[in-house]
């Protein structure tokens, strides 16, 4: 247990450091600047590659509402939620942290949005809290179809990760207007801490929209794709 625990840690760590990082770092640089596109397929590239590296030992979750999502859909033994979803919060924080002293050591640095998920006036589009729960609930309901499609038995082996961190940046490239895109409690919860105020209020949402859509999508594929 103690080794899927370190997996879920590093893994979650890896995909706040990489995909805030490069929207906190890299997504408005100037000329040179990455955009939504690059922050998306960061946080995609995040995904694929600790499945790939760490997925075998602990299932490669890295964020409570695929955790237990996939509880729901059968794929996740109860006793590993708990413990998952605290060293996937854990994971997140760390990030954030190391995030923020890379960030505060440049000249004039004010943290800002700092790459935290918002709705309303903290939303980049100015969405309405409505649209941002639906979003946030539907694009993870669907996220948990693609990752217990990917890695049922019946699928092509060995592309599970592909297809999950492919998923995860087509999410993003829809709802970074939207929210800033979370899908992750966890990716919330990190940036939020630093941020304070009006982030932490707001945080409620992107734990209940994503945990709920994850439930529905996984449900969704256990009743009509799910193996008799």
């Amino acid at each position: 247990m103690l080794k899927k625990l370190g997996a879920e840690f590093i893994g979650t760590f890896w995909l706040v450091l990489g995909g805030c990082g490069a929207a906190i770092f890299a997504a408005s640089f100037g000329d040179f600047g990455i955009g939504f596109a690059g922050v998306a397929l960061a946080f995609g590239l995040t995904v694929v590659t600790m499945a790939y590296a760490l997925g075998h030992v602990s299932g490669g979750h890295f964020n409570p509402a695929v955790t237990i999502g996939l509880w729901a859909g059968g794929r996740c033994p109860t006793g590993d939620v708990a413990p998952y979803v605290v060293v996937q919060v854990l994971g997140a924080i760390a990030a954030a942290g190391v995030l923020f002293v890379i960030a505060s050591g440049e000249p004039g640095f004010e943290v800002g949005g700092f790459a935290a998920n918002g709705f309303g006036e903290h939303s980049p589009g100015g969405y309405s809290l409505v649209a941002c729960l639906v979003a946030e609930a539907v694009l993870t309901a669907g996220f948990l179809v693609v990752i217990m499609g990917a890695t049922d038995t019946r699928a092509p082996a060995g592309f599970g990760p592909l297809a999950i961190g492919l998923s995860l940046t087509l999410i993003h490239l829809i709802s970074i207007p939207i929210t800033n895109t979370s899908v992750n409690p966890a990716r919330s919860t990190g940036p939020a801490l630093i941020v304070g105020g009006w982030a932490l209020h707001q945080l409620w949402l992107f734990w209940v929209a994503p945990i709920v859509g994850g439930i529905i999508g996984a449900g969704v594929y256990r009743a009509l794709f799910g193996s008799k």
